[in-house]
């Protein structure tokens, strides 16, 4: 079922093995949607320092129908997942626990976190402009407002709209804006498309490199994966990241973030890893890996990811973006943004 620091196990749509039944023991054990390369780090660091080793399950999908098939018999500690949308997801199919602890209140501001303790956001991202560094001039777009600027008609590109990252900037759009603007924000910025949506983030900036449009929406880390990828630099330095913010707020942000599960055979070891996570040390090591910024006081993004600029975060909650989901996709399905 696990391997031991990190070696994938794909989910796709195999049958579920056999489980035995869970048994406790001095170990912690890990559902992630996350790459394995991205938290090696993190849980060796865990391990060296406490001594507990740390199992990780690579999913690429099904995360909630695995645990709610397994229920109480599953043999994970904790989920590990991006996005809010995947993590309201899992809390709403009932298989997560309350963590009710005193130092990750204090370290997790209550924006990145649920009320009631279900989860825990560890990273932030932001959903960003990357902008050609020849054809659009400093400060000519500063708001996610001015994307629909007819003046921006054929210059951009973005991954679909149904994709859960724009998913979640189209719920904060409406979060400040209401439905009828939300709406007509849609129709102009597809109408200001160079191509229909289609790829990943990457994907958009490779479009701006090769001059099929000026500006994209994707998340910051992308710009770390691409400078490390030799193959994919020249797309990097093509571009900077903008920072827009919606007018009356800051700039939109999403989290990678931690639950733990209702089944957990392990908690008081699976604490300890959490506890970890959300230390100074623990923020450091998982955000510079995953070129993301920490959430914890005391914590500093690395020396690439301060490079790109300080901006200020939405401060609307997290789980207020969640409950504005399903009017959100509902919206995008209505202008037909993909089609």
């Amino acid at each position: 079922m696990f391997s031991r620091i990190l070696s994938a196990v794909a989910l796709g749509g195999a049958a579920l093995p056999a489980l035995a039944p869970a048994v406790a023991a001095e170990e912690v054990n890990l559902y992630s949607y996350r790459q394995p390369e991205l938290i090696a780090p993190l849980v060796e660091a865990f391990t060296e320092k406490t001594g507990i080793p740390v199992n990780v399950a690579f999913l690429e999908q099904g995360m909630v129908e695995r645990l709610k098939a397994e229920g109480m018999r599953s043999p994970a500690d904790l989920v590990l997942t991006v996005d809010i949308a995947r993590l309201s997801a899992i809390v709403d199919a009932g298989v997560t626990q309350p963590i009710d602890d005193p130092a990750l209140i204090e370290a997790i501001p209550a924006a990145l976190r649920d009320p009631e303790g279900h989860w825990f956001g560890v990273t932030t991202r932001a959903r960003v402009v990357y902008a050609s560094k020849e054809r659009v001039a400093d400060g000519e777009l500063t708001t996610y407002e001015d994307l629909a600027d007819p003046k921006w008609q054929g210059r951009i590109c973005t991954r679909s709209g149904t994709h859960p990252y724009n998913v979640a900037l189209t719920a904060a759009y409406l979060y400040h804006h209401g439905e009828e603007a939300t709406k007509e924000w849609l129709t102009a910025l597809k109408g200001n498309l160079a191509r229909k949506p289609q790829g990943n983030d990457r994907a958009q900036v490779r479009a701006i490199w090769a001059g099929e449009c000026d500006i994209a929406l994707g998340n910051t880390y992308y710009m770390g994966q691409m400078l490390a990828d030799p193959e994919q630099q020249d797309w990097a330095e093509s571009a900077r990241i903008v920072f827009p913010t919606f007018e009356g707020g800051g700039a939109h942000v999403n989290i990678s973030g931690i639950a733990m599960t209702k089944a957990s055979p392990n908690r008081e070891t699976a604490l300890k890893f959490v506890e970890f996570l959300v230390s100074p040390e623990g923020q450091e090591i998982y955000a510079e890996k995953n070129y993301e910024y920490p959430v914890a006081p005391g914590s500093e993004p690395s020396e690439l990811v301060a490079s790109w600029g300080s901006f200020e975060a939405d401060d609307v909650a997290l789980m207020d973006l969640a409950a504005l989901r399903p009017d959100a996709l509902r919206l995008m399905e209505e202008v037909d943004f993909d089609g």
